[in-house]
């Protein structure tokens, strides 16, 4: 196989946006405004949607594609070698399992699921199906500025973990964007707000580059600024169990908003703004040593006083990557089909993909609760707790 012929399971907003990667032509006016990308590897084999207006566009903008209105319909016709899932977030894990049963590779939209019993139903069927490949879209891990802090940490450059500290609040949306799908920014159509919308892909990056917390306190507001039933401002606290700790901040009413990455460590300190420009600071000496090699007063008033003066202690770097969104997401399209084609080793495994929702799940339990949660929490009582959410929902 050299051309995967890849079946876009959705094509609205994000399947829509695939489509133009992959064929230069927008299927929908209002969609990401993005040029055509080289595919070696990669070409669209069939789609499958419901909206009968986008099946028509489809059909006339793609007249040797074919377009089906049902996924099963689709994986059994012969024409996918892949899926995509650009559904809404309850149906990528079964949707998943459907096509791995049909021995066709499967790259998951993010979230990989709403709750974690799901998303490890679809890795338990991928482990049984080892010759294919399965995948998550996280193209923030195709971001060569992230890619590069991943190495300094993994190296051991910064030392070990001591705190993290990410305020994401670049996700502003109006009230017309919730009121444009019914299913949207609901417990029974989304399964969340912002945690499982937006944020997924620096809750993931957050756990990518630190590891996974051990315990997670958090205080979240439900429709705080919109009228909408689930979240829209989040605090969390992390427990990394070994005395590290990190603070996560997002919300979708900053009209400003800020995005901001600290991660200290005991060798060095790394921050991100704007996900374009990392310092990264490495210390001469570790932060204990320094520590305890300061002995007499004048050594006390000169580390006080920090600055420039300490400049010995330590040497900067600047990491300055230009905005590549777009192309991270072909990236991402780029790395499966070749994991396919030439067995290249995935930068965002589908197994991965189970982490960012056992977070967003500790997270929203945590809030329901109003307890510290440990990592490993009771799956069913999750569960539990989100049915009842959304019953409350259809009540109201």
């Amino acid at each position: 196989m050299n051309k995967v012929r890849l079946g876009i399971i959705g094509v609205g907003q994000q399947g829509g946006f695939y489509t133009t990667l992959i064929t230069g032509k927008n299927v929908r006016p209002a969609g990401f405004p993005m040029e055509k990308q080289d595919f070696e590897h990669l070409e669209i084999g069939a789609f499958c949607e419901i909206n009968p207006d986008i099946v028509a566009k489809l059909k006339e903008m793609f007249p040797d594609i074919p377009v089906y209105t049902d996924h099963i319909e689709m994986l059994d016709s012969g024409n996918v070698d892949a899926i995509v899932t650009c559904v809404p977030h309850y149906l990528h894990p079964q949707m998943g399992i459907d096509a791995l049963n049909r021995d066709i590779h499967v790259l998951l939209e993010k979230p990989a699921g709403v709750y974690t019993k799901q998303v490890q139903e679809v890795i338990d069927v991928a482990k049984a199906k080892q010759e294919l490949i399965f995948g998550v879209f996280f193209n923030q891990r195709m971001n060569p500025l992230y890619r590069k802090l991943k190495e300094i940490i993994d190296s051991g450059e910064i030392g070990n973990l001591r705190r993290t500290n990410w305020i994401i609040t670049t996700w502003y949306r109006p009230q017309a964007y919730y009121d444009m799908s019914q299913w949207r920014a609901t417990w029974e159509g989304e399964g969340g707000g912002v945690l499982v919308n937006q944020a997924p892909h620096q809750i993931d990056l957050l756990q990518w580059l630190c590891g996974m917390p051990k315990k997670v306190y958090a205080k979240c507001k439900y429709g705080y600024q919109r009228n909408i039933i689930v979240e829209d401002e989040v605090t969390v606290l992390f427990d990394y169990g070994n005395g590290a700790t990190g603070v996560f901040v997002t919300c979708t009413h900053d009209l400003v908003g800020t995005d901001r990455l600290e991660i200290l460590g005991d060798k060095g300190k790394i921050v991100v703004e704007n996900s374009k420009i990392a310092t990264v600071t490495r210390l001469v000496k570790s932060e204990q040593e320094v520590n305890d090699d300061t002995k007499d007063l004048q050594q006390v008033f000169k580390l006080m006083m920090g600055g420039s003066g300490n400049a010995e202690l330590y040497t900067q770097e600047t990491i300055e990557i230009p905005s590549a969104w777009g192309l991270q997401h072909g990236d991402v399209l780029r790395n499966f089909s070749s994991s396919i084609v030439n067995k290249t080793p995935l930068v965002a495994p589908g197994s991965d993909g189970i982490n960012g929702v056992r977070i967003a799940n500790a997270i929203h339990l945590s809030s329901w609760l109003d307890q510290e949660i440990d990592i490993d929490f009771d799956e069913d009582l999750f569960l539990e707790k989100l049915n009842e959410k959304i019953k409350e929902e259809k009540n109201k």
